[in-house]
């Protein structure tokens, strides 16, 4: 019993709010099962000229694409295998591939939940029950491995396959201890290994931990020499196996390469659904916008903090179109101008949003910015400035300049290249009156 695992039946699963779905299908991605006619009745023509570019998808794989007019982002498609007794085993091993790669791939492209449909169709004859397990144990086997980012799995059946899943699932995902008992009889002898991958005792075949060093001194005596070669020439030094590096990926074991490219898919998914998503109340606010150049040539962004009602917006949208604004400019080297003039506690950002901000952000983000000037900051404001950038996102703290009045930041930007809000300009000659200032930079 786990009280952190849960899954959960539902219907259609192309009506449900995850961040993916899965669709069941062939290997030419054209079959045409209830689920997957469904699916592409919901997402629209887009999904098939999609699925065109997949070029197929072999038994056993997972392909993703985007999910278009569904409530999910993204589609995980998937092809189960065809059921024949004497292939059992073989079919055994592909309907474990197809859960194993969907889950995988929901780990790798970091999605809080998705939903997992019954992929092998009748169609294809594969036993039920059977199959049923195979699922259910699969995903159970990864969850505890691999299912700390993962928030939601929902099991979408139909009203053919929900008794059995109702019957099955206490067997894998028991409620309670006295659940648990009641299922430990009713599991099968064969559960797989811990990955829930099926086992065939005839097929482990033993391999030598060092291939060059024989363990039998007599058969080493009868054999070549050249025998002790084995594992010294330039093939079986192969290095790069890529099961290997899946799974450190899924276990946080990251290279430096490896984790900058995660961080660019990721970053990636952010800025095309930037451009997907329609943000015009984001961009009616007028908080963020591109205005002249400073002294050294370097375009200017100014974001005005009293226009941001932190409380009364959906920040992730506001987090869109920063991405969205930002995207090109960031390209070349650019500086920041924030006023923080007349801000209430509304308008505050929370250190979680910016520190999640600074996390998903493209690194040209962070290497090209070269200076953030603080207009009229509070007391306040400059302790939390400093704490963030201290402790919380590294290389800031040498761009934040607190600049107190306009004539300092004149002196790194003119006047005429910087469009400011006319409450900031009224502020500034009414309670920070000119001084002779200089900011440093």
């Amino acid at each position: 019993c786990d009280y952190d695992l849960n899954s959960t039946i539902n219907g259609n699963v192309a009506l449900l709010n995850c961040t993916a779905i899965v669709n069941t299908s062939n290997e030419t991605l054209t079959d045409k099962n209830p689920i997957s006619e469904s699916i592409h009745t919901y997402a629209g023509p887009e999904l098939r000229d999609e699925m065109l570019k997949l070029k197929g998808c072999r038994t056993g794989e997972a392909k993703m694409t985007k999910g278009f007019n569904l409530a999910a982002r993204f589609i995980i498609h998937t092809v189960g295998p065809k059921y024949k007794t004497k292939y059992r085993t073989a079919a055994e091993n592909s309907l474990y591939n197809c859960y194993r790669n969907v889950m995988q791939l929901a780990k790798e492209q970091a999605m809080a939940s998705v939903a997992v449909c019954v992929v092998s169709t009748t169609k294809r004859g594969y036993p039920l029950e059977d199959a049923t397990h195979i699922a259910l144990r699969t995903v159970r086997r990864f969850l505890e491995k691999y299912g700390e980012s993962i928030e939601t799995v929902v099991f979408a059946v139909t009203d053919t396959e929900e008794p059995t899943y109702r019957k099955l699932l206490p067997l894998y995902y028991p409620r309670s201890e006295e659940e648990e008992c009641a299922s430990l009889p009713l599991i099968p002898t064969d559960i797989g290994n811990s990955e829930g991958e099926p086992v065939v005792p005839e097929r482990q075949i033993r391999i030598a931990e060092k291939p060059g060093c024989l363990e039998v001194d007599s058969e080493a005596e009868t054999l070549d020499s050249d025998l002790g070669q084995v594992g010294t020439h330039a093939f079986s030094r192969m290095e790069g196996d890529v099961d290997k590096q899946r799974k450190l990926i899924l276990q946080g074991q990251l290279s430096d390469a490896t984790m900058q490219k995660q961080h660019q898919r990721n970053y990636n998914r952010w800025l095309c659904r930037a451009r997907a998503e329609d943000l015009s109340d984001i961009a009616a606010l007028k908080a963020l916008y591109q205005t002249g150049v400073d002294m050294c040539g370097r375009t200017v962004m100014v974001l005005v903090g009293r226009n941001i009602p932190v409380t009364l917006i959906d920040m992730e949208k506001a987090l869109l179109y920063f991405i969205h604004v930002m995207d090109h400019i960031t390209v070349k080297e650019y500086v920041m101008v924030y006023f923080h003039t007349l801000t209430g506690e509304h308008n505050h950002l929370d250190s979680e949003f910016l520190k999640k901000l600074h996390e998903i952000v493209d690194t040209k983000f962070k290497n090209n910015l070269r200076a953030f000037y603080f207009v009229h900051p509070s007391f306040r404001s400059k302790v939390s400035t400093w704490f963030f950038t201290t402790f919380s996102v590294s290389g800031m703290k040498q761009k934040v300049h607190h600049v107190e009045t306009l004539q300092q930041l004149f002196t790194c930007i003119l006047p005429e290249q910087i469009d400011i809000p006319p409450f900031v300009l009224e502020y500034d000659a009414r309670v920070r009156p000119y001084t002779h200032t200089i900011l440093s930079v």
